[in-house]
C-alpha cells in the first residue's frame, strides 16, 4: 500500500477509481468520474489546492481517495469495497486537510451503514443538508422535439467558449446585462479530456443565440450517462427547450450503449421527465 498526494499526473487514476467504485455499488454515484471530470475544469474550481487531494495506492492502482468539492469545506471520501478499512483514515485525512474555517462536511449514502458509523465514530454530526440521485432507464426512445424554428446543435466547448458561458450566466440566473458579463466574467475555453461534444445540445434560436443545453457525460467503460449541468435562459423558458435537450442527448448516449441516466437533483422538472429518486445522501459535519 502506498499513501500520497494526488499530481496531475494522477487523472486517469482518479477517474478509473471512480469508474471501479461505482462498477458493483452505486451508492457513491453522487461522486463519479463525469462530475470529477466537469469540476475539474470549472472556473470556481481551484485548482492551486489539487496536491491537498489524498489517493491510497495498491500496486498503482487508487483503492481510496479523499477529494475536496470545488473548494475546501465539503469533500468526498470513498474506498472500493474490499478496503473498506482505508474510509476512517481517508475521513481523518480529509477533516485534517481539506476543511475551511467552518470544518469539514462530506455526504454518505444514507443506505451505507458503516460509513455513516464511521464518520459518527470520527466525530462527524448529523446535519439537515442533504442532496438527492435520481435515474432514469435507457429503455426507450424520448421525444425531443422543438418549437418552430429552433434547431439543435453540438457547440465547441473551447471555440464556442463566449456564447457557452453568456448562455449560463443568464441560464443560472445572473442577469441579462451583457456589458455586466463581459465585466465579470472571464472567458475561459474548457478543454475536458474526455467530453464527447456530440452529446452536448443545444438549443439554438431562429436568429442563432443559444437558449438551452444538456452537457451529457457517458464512458463506455460504464452503463450510465450522468446530467451536468443543464440551464435554460429566462427568455426562453417554458418552450420545453430543456425537456428537448435533455432527451435529445439521452437518445444519443442510448446508442452508445448508455443503459441508465443520472442527475444529482431533488427538481420536480425531472420527475416530470421520468427520473426517479435513486439515494438519499445526507450531510455529516466535523466542526474545526
Amino acid at each position: 500500500m502506498e499513501f500520497r498526494r494526488y499530481t496531475n499526473n494522477d487523472y486517469e487514476l482518479l477517474c478509473d477509481f471512480f469508474i471501479e467504485l461505482n462498477h458493483s455499488d452505486q451508492s457513491h454515484i453522487n461522486w463519479n468520474w463525469a462530475r470529477f471530470e466537469w469540476m475539474y475544469e470549472h472556473p470556481e474550481f481551484d485548482k492551486s489546492l489539487m496536491n491537498s487531494i489524498g489517493i491510497w495506492l495498491d500496486n498503482g492502482k487508487i483503492v481510496a481517495a479523499a477529494v475536496y468539492d470545488m473548494y475546501f469545506g465539503e469533500a468526498f471520501c470513498g474506498a472500493l469495497k474490499e478496503y473498506e478499512n482505508l474510509y476512517p483514515e481517508a475521513l481523518d485525512y480529509a477533516f485534517r486537510e481539506l476543511k475551511d474555517d467552518s470544518g469539514l462536511g462530506v455526504a454518505i449514502c444514507d443506505n451505507n451503514q458503516y460509513e455513516i458509523a464511521a464518520a459518527k465514530n470520527a466525530g462527524f454530526k448529523k446535519a439537515e443538508q442533504t442532496e438527492t440521485m435520481m435515474s432514469l432507464s435507457l429503455d426507450r426512445e424520448f421525444p425531443s422535439t422543438l418549437p418552430t424554428g429552433f434547431s439543435f446543435s453540438n457547440p465547441d466547448p473551447v471555440k464556442d467558449a463566449y456564447e457557452i458561458q453568456w448562455l449560463f450566466w443568464q441560464g443560472f440566473d445572473h442577469g441579462t446585462d451583457k456589458a455586466e458579463f463581459e465585466k465579470e466574467e472571464q472567458i475561459v475555453p474548457q478543454a475536458r479530456k474526455h467530453f464527447n461534444r456530440d452529446l452536448g445540445v443545444a438549443a439554438v434560436t431562429p436568429d442563432g443565440e443559444l437558449a438551452a443545453l444538456c452537457c451529457l457525460w457517458y464512458s463506455d467503460n460504464t452503463d450510465y450517462a450522468y446530467v451536468e449541468p443543464v440551464c435554460t435562459i429566462p427568455s426562453c423558458r417554458g418552450k420545453g427547450l430543456a425537456k428537448a435537450v435533455i432527451y435529445e442527448s439521452l437518445n444519443r448516449a442510448r446508442k452508445l450503449g448508455a443503459k441508465k441516466a443520472y442527475v444529482l437533483s431533488d427538481m420536480e422538472f425531472y420527475e416530470k421527465l421520468g427520473f426517479k429518486k435513486l439515494f438519499n445522501y445526507t450531510f455529516y459535519w466535523k466542526k474545526d
